[in-house]
């Protein structure tokens, strides 16, 4: 039997705690400046309802695996698959699982940090200090790169070392609801917006003749990646996690969270492209598509607020840097937890050492990415692009052929006491045994293919 050897690892207070850290952890900068988007030049709506469906189909099934693995061996992804199988092999999946938040954090920090910049670049603006506006903007300056990052990581590692219960999950009881607040807020000023409208239309009226592979895979991609699966973070927050909660209820309404919030942020992103157009702001390049990315979000929309003017441009600006600077530190909380549970699960270190030791080795390596940024998307594509699918269909064999479903079903029936009645098992267990590897594969695949063709 799996039992934790750390003690005081902690634990989650409530089910709700619990739902707002891992939904902060799917809910990151790609939900809001990616998803509307994707989705919008995916056939709208239809691209919407392909996107749900697959976040039930391969999404969900893959994150009660994780999140039943995790509780069932109270540790970090490295002890867990060590604990529940003796096969090295998937020993080597748990490091996989660490060294891919390692990764990902080190430049996604610097990203995070430049919604700091932009913050304080609509203050300076409006103030009329444009030679100090445009130095918080220069995303090319290295140093400037590095201090923000290492703001944004200190306040991630003071959140880490306060803990599960006094730490992580205070923090999203505030951070997540405020996240929400905020969109609802930007989105009723927006909607009323010249050009708002058309950006509406492209984000909802669906076009179901756009529907073909190409955007099944698409779906499949988004679907996969806004759920934070494939890099440890649900094993390790399963970890916390009561033996008396109802693992599939708890996954579904984290799922359901984050699907909530993608279609709430693209339904703020797609009308604030088309009203900077109203504004004469180039908002497609030239191929035809819409800006999205960094492109996006830090050259068009600050353009859009300067031209708002005012104190309406200034508070619409420096809010919604603001709300990116939000969801960017739900997600870093999560992805060095991942790294930082290792450490006290594997080493016995303490909390507050693990998190600064491990959160130090992150900057440090962020640093080199700080002076040169064109490193940012060879990383993302391998550790985010390819190491997350991976990740997950490595959770999904894992699970299915050698832990076996009938162990993760003695787990998921502690908090679920009628599942052998219920329809979910017999379902889940398909999905987790053939159709997610399936699936997975294929995006992998095609992930792979578009790279190298």
């Amino acid at each position: 039997m799996a039992t934790s050897t750390t003690p005081n690892r902690g634990k989650w207070n409530s089910k709700l705690g619990f739902i707002l850290a891992a939904a902060g952890s799917a809910v990151g900068l790609g939900n809001i400046w990616r998803f509307p988007t994707v989705m919008a030049e995916n056939g709208g709506a239809a691209f919407l309802f392909i996107y749900a469906l697959l976040v039930f189909i391969i999404g969900y099934p893959v994150m009660v695996a994780e999140l039943s693995m995790g509780r069932r061996a109270e540790k970090n992804p490295v002890g867990t698959f060590k604990s529940l199988s003796s096969n090295k092999i998937f020993t080597l999946a748990g490091f996989w699982c660490v060294i891919c938040g390692i990764a990902i954090l080190s430049f996604y920090i610097i990203v995070a940090g430049w919604t700091i910049s932009y913050f304080f670049e609509q203050i300076f603006h409006y103030l009329g200090f444009e030679g100090a506006a445009a130095f918080v903007a220069d995303t090319d300056n290295g140093w400037l790169n590095a201090i923000v990052a290492v703001i944004f990581m200190a306040a991630t590692i003071s959140i880490n070392i306060a803990g599960i219960s006094q730490g992580i999950e205070r923090a999203v009881r505030l951070l997540m609801p405020m996240l929400v607040v905020i969109i609802l807020i930007l989105i009723v000023y927006v909607m009323f917006q010249p050009g708002a409208g058309e950006g509406l239309r492209e984000y909802l009226v669906p076009d179901f003749s756009a529907i073909n592979t190409d955007l099944i895979l698409a779906a499949m991609g988004q679907a996969f990646f806004s759920l934070s699966l494939g890099m440890g973070a649900l094993i390790t927050y399963g970890s916390y996690l009561s033996k008396r909660e109802n693992i599939p209820e708890a996954a579904a309404y984290v799922t359901v969270f984050d699907v909530g919030i993608a279609f709430l942020a693209g339904m703020l992103v797609m009308p604030t492209i088309y009203m900077a157009q109203a504004q004469g702001l180039v908002v497609f390049d030239e191929d035809g598509s819409l800006l999205a990315g960094a492109a996006l979000i830090f050259q068009v929309l600050p353009e859009l607020f300067h031209e708002m003017g005012g104190l309406v441009g200034l508070i619409f600006g420096a809010t919604f840097f603001f709300l990116l600077s939000i969801a960017a530190l739900t997600s870093s909380i999560s992805l060095l937890e991942v790294p930082t549970s290792y450490v006290i699960d594997e080493h016995k270190v303490s909390r507050k050492k693990a998190a600064i030791v491990v959160g130090s080795v992150v900057t440090f390596i962020s640093l080199f990415i700080a002076f040169d940024t064109s490193l940012i998307g060879p990383i993302d594509q391998i550790f985010s692009d390819i190491g997350l699918p991976l990740g997950g269909f490595l959770v999904c064999i894992f699970l299915a052929y050698f832990w076996k479903t009938q162990n993760a079903k003695l787990e998921v029936r502690q908090g679920f006491e009628n599942i052998d009645d219920h329809w979910f098992w017999p379902v889940w267990v398909v999905f987790i045994k053939y159709i997610c590897p399936i699936l997975i594969a294929l995006i992998l695949g095609s992930t792979i293919y578009g790279i190298f063709r």
